[in-house]
């Protein structure tokens, strides 16, 4: 059943798990239209640091007395789903969760985070971004080229744009004004005055669904979030559901090169265009590497093309594009020189894509990465593909896997990770803590054999979708 919340009639609202990525750009939203927000999360961040200077009023742990006593709504993350709890109906909420049973107590409406931007989405023009891969980067891209042309879109995005930067009329603010507001230098929340919303959609439980795309793009299809999904089939079927949603004079931007999209665009009855088939012109460079992220601007430019703006507009925006928060994000140096970046992947493929093109950038130099696996059962699911994936890589350091909502289950740790990659003759070890990782990475990354000509010494790459940046901000002093 479709929520059909009101939320202009909405004055207070809790949100628990406030501290994720995308649920904070909605409290940030309800912010500034005037509401009373309040939320919780398990640790302080510097998301829930920003949120409380914004106004809103943050605790952390989970307490039943969190939810204010004049509580007209709460949204929840689908994070905060009790470790090793079953998802039920496609990812209804555990409701052993403290605030959740508060809530149901005194007949408190419940939403979900997809569901919240669901209702965000119904009453916009819709340009929703999904895909296994690349799609938070694909949609800052777009927000970019689109904001740039003056179409002031709405944009609620899984990272921060680094485009936006404080101070802006469109940094944590309503377009085109001004306020004493205080945020970070970047946003995951832009407040656009236009029909448009850019937002990226998450297939995680079909969380996309509760979505009323007018424009998709779906930059690919591979196997994950196998905790879940079945197999192969049922993510695709997810993907053709979703793409069903469009109008008759909506979009299916796709890459038909891709596997499992033409699946997709035999079910849709949209128009669509092949992105993979656009021929970016000669001489054209992004700030950040990789032919992966080629592939993102041209999705991004098919979406440019159908809205009207200019092409050379839209690639001059691609151009200027400087990345977003831990997508290959440059974090500054070690004492002995080494450079540190920082990114979010966490799949075997995004961790070759991104390597292949941190490669490409420093063809000579020691690459030492830095990883956290995210999830047992992913880790469990792509161990032979992690143990391939660290082709470019020098040295590979471990943490312990990032459980996120599940419990350990005492069949898979990242011993067997280091274990792979010893397979195929890769230097890999194990440790068990941040700083162990940041004193090791640093020692690795020595002068050695590099080039003379750098001065200095190699690379330093945290991944993963877990807390691997801590390992950044040990290495860079920012910790």
């Amino acid at each position: 059943m479709e929520v059909t919340i009101d939320f202009s009639k909405i004055k207070t609202v809790h949100f628990i798990g406030v501290g994720g990525i995308g649920t904070s750009a909605i409290a940030r939203a309800f912010l500034l239209e005037g509401k009373k927000v309040s939320g919780t999360d398990m640790a302080e961040s510097e998301v829930t640091k920003a949120l409380r200077e914004a106004g809103a009023a943050i605790s952390i742990g989970e307490n039943a007395k969190n939810v204010p006593a004049d509580c007209d709504v709460v949204v929840y993350t689908i994070a905060v789903l009790k470790q090793g709890a079953p998802l039920s109906d496609k990812g209804a909420p555990c409701l052993a969760h403290a605030e959740l049973v508060e809530a149901k107590k005194r007949g408190i409406p419940i939403l979900s985070y997809p569901e919240a931007l669901g209702i965000i989405s119904k009453d916009k023009y819709s340009i929703v971004i999904t895909g296994t891969h690349g799609k938070t980067t694909t949609t800052a891209m777009i927000a970019k080229i689109m904001m740039d042309a003056g179409l002031d879109p709405t944009v609620i995005l899984g990272s921060f744009l680094l485009d936006v930067e404080k101070g802006s009329p469109r940094s944590d603010l309503k377009s085109g004004e001004r306020s004493d507001l205080k945020g970070t230098p970047r946003t995951n929340f832009v407040a656009g005055k236009s029909k448009y919303l850019v937002v990226e959609g998450c297939e995680y439980c079909r969380s996309f669904m509760n979505l009323h795309p007018n424009i998709l793009v779906i930059t690919n299809i591979d196997a994950d979030h196998l905790d879940y999904y079945r197999d192969m089939q049922d993510i695709v079927s997810a993907f053709v559901e979703l793409s069903q949603k469009l109008p008759r004079d909506g979009y299916l931007v796709i890459d038909s090169h891709a596997p499992n999209v033409q699946a997709v665009v035999k079910q849709s009855h949209a128009q669509n265009g092949d992105f993979a088939a656009l021929k970016l012109p000669e001489g054209f460079r992004l700030h950040i590497p990789g032919t992966h992220n080629l592939l993102n601007a041209k999705a991004a430019w098919g979406v440019a093309k159908i809205l009207g703006i200019p092409d050379a507009q839209a690639l001059r925006s691609l151009q200027e594009f400087r990345g977003t928060w831990r997508r290959f994000e440059y974090r500054g140096q070690v004492k002995n020189g080494a450079l540190v970046y920082d990114d979010y992947g966490h799949h075997p493929t995004e961790i070759h894509a991104t390597l292949t093109g941190t490669r490409e950038l420093f063809p000579k130099e020691k690459i030492i990465v830095v990883f956290q696996p995210h999830l047992y059962s992913r880790t469990k699911r792509h161990l032979a593909g992690f143990g391939s994936a660290f082709k470019e890589a020098s040295s590979v350091i471990l943490l312990p896997i990032y459980p996120a909502r599940e419990r350990d289950p005492g069949d898979i740790n990242s011993q067997m990770v280091v274990d792979e990659l010893r397979k195929n003759a890769k230097d890999a070890h194990c440790v068990e803590t941040f700083a162990e990782a940041a004193a090791l990475a640093e020692k690795l990354s020595g002068a050695g054999d590099l080039p003379a000509s750098r001065g200095q010494a190699g690379l330093i790459l945290t991944l993963g979708a877990g807390e691997t940046n801590k390992v950044a901000d040990i290495l860079t002093g920012a910790d």
